[in-house]
């Protein structure tokens, strides 16, 4: 994740002033050098640090916090209060034109990933009720074209194309056709450069005079740094951005980009994009993302990404063969199934108070047992997932060789099975019954 090591010094900074009882001025002021460094070191603008720490740092001398009974968790407070409007505030929805199709110029440098978040923005946009859809307005990157193509049959959205125009052209005959085939939103996907220069301005200019975009959408790669910042601050100066989609976050850049774009430009961070996949588009919340960074946790995106990922319907019925004690392996495999669609493991449990700093090579080993456990109950029979208790000696043999695992290993899982099957029934025998009881799950 972007913020990762940023979040991990910050995290030892306030894990020290949490272990003192009480605190002086030097105490802060030295809490607050390491944290402006921290905040440095992740390519967070200097002018920006400069004025954070000032505004930290006078609040947190004052004597409410110093003499208060838990000043560590005062200071920590302070830094989250003032983290917030550094990343923007409050969260920032897109707008829709009073009279369709609303249309969004997404713009931005080659390599940011303008191509890619355009598909995924329709497909969360149609997820809203929307009818979407994409027009290729970049005619100068090879293959740029086929690459939106694929992108739309991917995700089933259709694709405007209009071979041998010019940019603006391209986009007046897209909101055309959205107009005669009754598509209520469209995206022009424009071409970009690898650094920014008056052709390419010149080019978008034309095209955003020729079409009043509702938005311009600024797509900007996160691992680039101090350079993502100059390119907003560019692209917002010529052309007037009304927002920024970050890229590329679920990679290892410092992040000092989310930390910039905002207080630099003005524009509110919409979008975050945080892998390859569709779903990988998350709305950006200001308070979430700072309490991520902080090592707060965000147990509201866990439970939306949750609500995305499992049925409803599905989940009633599981429910019910818990409380029957009829839950099975095949239950089991496609729980796990339903986890993994919430994406990478390690993103869920930094979404969960205390359990972001756990170690990535631990991550990766239960990530892998996961992929092993699922082997071995591929390899069993359907019978044999429905009741496990017909397995015997060779029937575990045979699983053993099937997925490659030794029978150890099938043992093992198959004891944890039952063990989980004990706890689940508690939970699921109420209150009075049962050692925690269903509301407690």
């Amino acid at each position: 994740m972007a913020f990762e090591n940023l979040s991990e010094k910050l995290q030892n900074v306030f894990r020290q002033l949490r272990g003192k009882g009480k605190l002086t001025e030097k105490d802060v002021k030295e809490a607050m050098r390491e944290v402006k460094l921290a905040l440095l070191e992740a390519d967070v603008n200097f002018r920006i640090v400069k004025s954070f720490i000032q505004t930290v740092t006078e609040r947190a001398v004052g004597s409410a916090v110093l003499e208060s009974v838990t000043p560590g968790q005062q200071v920590i407070k302070i830094v989250h209060e003032e983290l917030i409007p550094l990343l923007g505030s409050s969260q920032s929805n897109l707008t829709f034109a009073s009279k369709p199709p609303t249309v969004y110029m997404m713009v931005g440098l080659n390599g940011a990933g303008k191509t890619t978040t355009s598909g995924k923005l329709a497909a969360a946009l149609r997820k809203q009720g929307k009818n979407p859809l994409l027009a290729a307005c970049d005619m100068y990157r090879p293959a740029a074209v086929k690459q939106l193509q694929v992108i739309g049959n991917q995700y089933q959205l259709p694709v405007f194309a209009l071979p041998d125009s010019g940019a603006a052209e391209i986009a007046e005959a897209a909101v055309a056709h959205a107009v005669a085939q009754h598509y209520d939103v469209v995206l022009l996907d424009t071409a970009g450069r690898f650094h920014v220069n008056e052709e390419l301005m010149a080019e978008l200019i034309l095209m955003k005079e020729k079409i009043r975009p509702q938005e311009i959408l600024l797509v900007v790669d996160a691992m680039t740094g101090q350079d993502a910042v100059t390119v907003a601050e560019t692209f917002n100066g010529k052309l007037g951005i009304d927002g920024v989609i970050l890229t590329k976050l679920d990679s290892d850049a410092r992040g000092g980009a989310a930390l910039s774009v905002r207080s630099v430009t003005g524009k509110p961070i919409k979008y975050a994009a945080t892998g390859e996949k569709v779903e990988d588009l998350e709305v950006f919340y200001p308070d979430r993302m700072a309490s991520r960074i902080l090592g707060m946790g965000d147990v509201l995106s866990l439970v939306e990404k949750a609500q995305q990922a499992f049925d409803e319907k599905e989940a009633i019925a599981l429910e019910k063969k818990i409380r029957a004690n009829d839950f099975n392996l095949e239950d089991f495999l496609n729980q796990t199934q339903q986890i993994k669609k919430m994406g990478p493991l390690k993103n869920i449990l930094n979404m969960i108070p205390g359990l972001g700093q756990i170690d990535v090579d631990e991550i990766s080993l239960d990530e892998r047992s996961m992929a092993h456990v699922e082997a071995i109950i591929y390899s069993m029979t359907p019978q044999e997932r429905r009741n496990p208790s017909i397995l015997n000696s060779s029937r575990k043999r045979r699983v053993a060789r099937g997925s490659g695992r030794n029978i150890q290993e099938v043992n093992r899982l198959l004891k944890q099975f039952e063990e989980m099957k004990k706890i689940m029934k508690d939970f699921s025998s109420g209150p009075r019954k049962g050692k925690f009881g269903l509301p407690f799950m």
